[in-house]
């Protein structure tokens, strides 16, 4: 199975390193042509552009920004779609729209006869690295069973959640918890501080009982130090997918009130000139 990876960033670059590792050939693209120098050390095949790319795997693979970029990668001027195939498979690991996934997956079907695979990922960079991210699958049976290879030395779990768009309805669950907890977080460890309690000692105090998470122990003491570290993710992400929860609770004509709080918080933080920093910044919203 050879493989096309397109999006060589935070995310993309770990996953296309550990896809090396497990033996697969891989082609790789990216807007930046500068990110690509470590996958190319690593082994991978640098494509002059998409179609090159494209014209030469079995499986393409995104993983990129937002859904405008999916839309412009796949639709947009040489794009994914005029050189696909009925027998190639797109899978995007990217966090998209759910509806617009289901439309793209529609479209990339009629222009080319390739099927869509929506395959969002929990665990950040280090679950990436390590190859413990948490895949939620949408698209058609047979297409995930045929993925299950290069998903392996990803992922610690792998689940199909229904048809396309399920994934990525999932990926918004996800990141509900994830967005709410963390600026939860934020407001507790400003009140510890300002309590005289030692916030870097919450993480291990805590650890093991029913308000530990990952985000507790991974962004807590960074919380606790008030340290501005060099972003492993980033609030503008955490934000478009607050974004997205909002959008689609008001299409499915649920409420999602935490949420939205969550998302004008993040916002009014990101305005501060904090969208491309680690959420860890997030305590600088309750300290002044």
């Amino acid at each position: 199975m050879k493989l096309g990876f397109i999006g060589i960033g935070l995310m993309g670059k770990p996953m296309t390193q550990r896809l090396l590792q497990a033996g697969f050939e891989v082609s790789v693209w990216n807007r930046s042509p500068d990110k690509l120098a470590e996958v190319k050390a690593a082994g991978a095949s640098v494509a002059g552009s998409i179609g090159d790319l494209v014209k030469q795997v079995d499986v393409v693979l995104l993983c990129v920004a937002n859904t405008e970029v999916v839309e412009k990668v796949v639709f947009g001027n040489a794009g994914v779609s005029e050189f696909g195939c009925a027998d190639q498979l797109l899978v995007d690991f990217s966090s998209s729209a759910p509806q617009a996934t289901r439309d793209f997956a529609a479209k990339l079907k009629e222009r080319c006869g390739m099927n869509w695979v929506d395959s969002p990922v929990s665990g950040g960079v280090a679950g990436a690295e390590q190859g413990t991210l948490a895949i939620m699958c949408g698209g058609e049976a047979a297409d995930i069973e045929r993925i299950q290879p290069l998903l392996a030395p990803l992922s610690q779990r792998v689940t199909h959640m229904g048809p396309v768009g399920a994934g990525q309805v999932t990926k918004v669950c996800n990141q509900m918890i994830v967005g709410c907890n963390l600026m939860v977080l934020a407001e507790m460890t400003a009140l510890a501080k300002a309590c005289g309690v030692d916030a870097e000692k919450i993480p291990d105090a805590l650890a093991g009982g029913f308000a530990d998470s990952k985000p507790m122990q991974i962004t807590g003491p960074l919380m606790a130090a008030e340290l501005d570290p060099d972003p492993k993710w980033h609030v503008r992400t955490l934000l478009k997918d607050l974004d997205m929860a909002v959008s689609q609770s008001k299409q499915e004509g649920t409420a999602v009130p935490m949420s939205g709080l969550a998302a004008q918080l993040m916002r009014q933080h990101g305005s501060k000139g904090f969208l491309e920093r680690d959420p860890a910044t997030l305590i600088k919203l309750y300290k002044g």
